[in-house]
């Protein structure tokens, strides 16, 4: 993976927050199962949140982009707090899965 210290023509690739909190958010508009979907969508948005802190923190000294930082942190927590919602639903419904 590239660092976020990389010089400016890789700047852009390294700024990966975006694209994984975009990911946490378009599965749930793109897969119909959302079962399987909250277990894809978790895993991204807790990588997208990290990453995004990183680059936050990058930014303060001109490394990163703060805005794309900021975007990609919120998509994360977005894509976090649907798929941890849905497992909470589903806890409570447990039979609404089997479609006895």
């Amino acid at each position: 993976m590239i660092s976020v210290d990389a010089p400016d023509g890789t700047r852009e690739r390294a700024e990966l927050a975006v694209w994984f909190g975009g990911a946490s958010l378009a599965c749930w508009f793109c897969c119909p199962f959302w079962v399987l979907v909250s277990f894809i969508s978790l895993p991204l948005a807790l990588v997208g949140a990290v990453r995004a802190f990183v680059e936050y923190r990058a930014s303060r000294s001109g490394r990163a982009s703060r805005t794309r930082a900021v975007v990609g942190g919120v998509l994360s927590l977005l894509g976090a707090a649907a798929a941890i919602t849905y497992m909470v639903f589903l806890a409570a419904h447990p039979g609404l899965p089997v479609q006895e």
